[in-house]
This record gives C-alpha cells, structure tokens and sequence, in this order.
C-alpha cells in the first residue's frame, strides 16, 4: 500500500507543538514536473553504473510499500520533527 497521508510534529524552540499533515497524491501531483526529471536522473544515473532500471524501480517500489507505519524523529537543538507515514 502506498502512504496516502504524512504526519509531521514539530516542537519548536519555545516549546510550542505544530502538527501538519501532508496528503502525499496530491503533493506528488504537484511536484510531477520535478518527478519527471527525477525519473530521467534516475535513467541516466542506471546507464552510467550499469545497473538494471527494472531492478532500481523494484527496489524503490518496496521502499515505498514499506513505509507505512514508519516513525522517524530528527533533532537539532532545542527543535524536534517527529515524522509519521500512515
């Protein structure tokens, strides 16, 4: 299953807690044109290394079935982003 929704916590300095929630379709949508290029960076990149396309987008396929239910946290300071896929 693909993530449909991320969920990101963000504590600022001062203490103060932010939620956002980020629809991943409708962002992809967006960012297509960027995807695009991404996937022809990715073509290139497989052609220079020798490395199957198939097998790349295999590999990123079960990267992205295996998100769901991911939890992440990264610290810098006195801020702190705690990021979950669902």
């Amino acid at each position: 299953m693909i993530p449909q929704l991320v969920t990101v916590h963000v504590r600022r300095s001062n203490g103060r807690r932010v939620r956002m929630y980020i629809p991943v379709v409708p962002l992809a949508l967006v960012l297509s044109p960027l995807l695009v290029l991404a996937v022809l960076g990715g073509c290139i990149a497989c052609r220079i290394f020798r490395i199957s396309p198939g097998g790349a987008l295999r590999g990123a396929g079960r990267v992205l079935w295996a998100l769901p239910g991911t939890r992440f946290e990264m610290e810098q300071s006195r801020t702190v982003v705690l990021v979950s896929v669902r």
